[in-house]
C-alpha cells in the first residue's frame, strides 16, 4: 500500500506491540520516540520500524519535526501507540490512496474510544473531527496542544474510524496525562482569549473550525465544567453508556475544572 505511518511514543511498551500489529499493511512504519526509558524501542526495532529521537517539547513541534522524515510513500498515516487500525480502516485508505488526480491532500477521521471494555460513543462528544491521513510534503501542524492540521489543498472525510484505547495504562495515568494536558491548554487558551470570537465559523463547513469556534465560546462562559458534565451526560446522552458514561463525563469536567483552576492562577500571578 502506498501510506507509510508515523508513531508518536514515550514509554508505550503497555500499547506498542498492538498498534503495531494492526499494521501488517505496511512496509514503512516510523516510530519517533521522546526518550523512553521502557522497553518501547526494543519492540519497535524488533518489528522493523524506523527509530527517530526528539525530547518532547510541544505536541506541535514534535509531529512537524516527525513529517520532516523522508518517507517512503506519498501518504502518511499518524498514530498515536494506543491507537489502532482495523480492516475496514484499511481497506478505505487503500481505496483513497489510489485515487489518481485527487485534488484532496488531508483526510479527516473520527475516533471510536474505548472505556471500562465498550465504545463510549456518546459520553466522549462523538463525533470529532481530526486530520491524520495526508500527503507527503502538504500538511502543517500548529497549536501546542490540541493540535490543528492544516493543508492548501482539499480536505476530505473518511467513514471509517481508528480505534482508540486511552486506558490501557490505567486510570492513574489518564488523570497524570491530563493534568499535564491542562497546563499546556491553560496557556494556550489564556492567550487565545485576547483574540476575538470568529462567529462565522460556527456555520463553517469545516468542522475543525466549527469546533474551534464552539470551543472559545465554552472556555468564555461561566460553571464551563459543570456544563460539561450535563453536555456529555444528558445533552448527548452519555447515560445511555452506562457506568462508563457517567464516569467518563465526570473525569471529562474534572479536566476543564483543573484548565479552569489553572487560567485562574495564572491571572493571578
Amino acid at each position: 500500500m502506498n501510506v507509510s505511518v508515523l508513531i508518536l511514543t514515550y514509554n508505550e511498551e503497555v500499547n506498542i506491540q498492538g498498534c503495531l500489529d494492526s499494521l501488517q499493511f505496511c512496509d514503512d512504519i516510523v516510530i519517533l520516540d521522546s526518550e523512553s526509558t521502557d522497553s518501547t524501542l526494543k519492540i519497535a526495532q524488533d518489528a522493523g520500524a524506523t527509530i527517530l529521537t526528539r525530547p518532547f517539547d510541544n505536541y506541535a513541534a514534535q509531529r512537524n519535526f516527525g513529517l520532516s522524515h523522508d518517507f517512503k510513500h506519498d501518504w502518511i498515516l499518524m498514530l498515536d501507540a494506543d491507537e489502532r487500525v482495523d480492516d475496514m480502516f484499511v481497506e478505505e485508505m487503500a481505496s483513497l490512496t489510489r485515487l489518481t488526480n485527487n485534488p484532496v491532500t488531508l483526510y479527516r477521521m473520527r475516533r471510536k474510544d474505548m472505556f471500562m471494555g465498550k465504545w463510549i460513543k456518546r459520553s466522549s462528544g462523538y463525533p470529532t473531527w481530526f486530520g491524520r491521513l495526508f500527503k507527503k510534503g502538504c500538511v502543517r501542524v500548529e497549536r501546542e496542544i490540541n493540535e490543528e492540521y492544516y493543508t492548501d489543498g482539499e480536505i476530505g472525510l473518511m467513514k471509517e474510524h481508528l480505534i482508540h484505547y486511552p486506558f490501557n495504562k490505567g486510570i492513574d495515568y489518564w488523570f497524570e496525562r491530563h493534568n499535564r494536558y491542562s497546563s499546556m491548554e491553560a496557556v494556550k487558551l489564556a492567550a487565545e482569549q485576547q483574540s476575538k470570537i470568529r462567529w462565522k465559523d460556527f456555520l463553517n463547513h469545516d468542522p475543525m473550525l466549527r469546533r474551534k469556534a464552539f470551543k472559545a465560546l465554552a472556555y468564555r462562559m461561566p460553571m464551563r465544567p459543570a456544563l460539561t458534565f450535563c453536555f456529555l451526560y444528558f445533552v448527548k446522552m452519555g447515560f445511555l453508556d452506562g457506568r462508563a458514561g457517567f464516569h467518563f463525563s465526570l473525569m471529562r469536567s474534572i479536566y476543564e475544572y483543573m484548565i479552569s483552576l489553572k487560567m485562574k492562577e495564572g491571572r493571578i500571578s
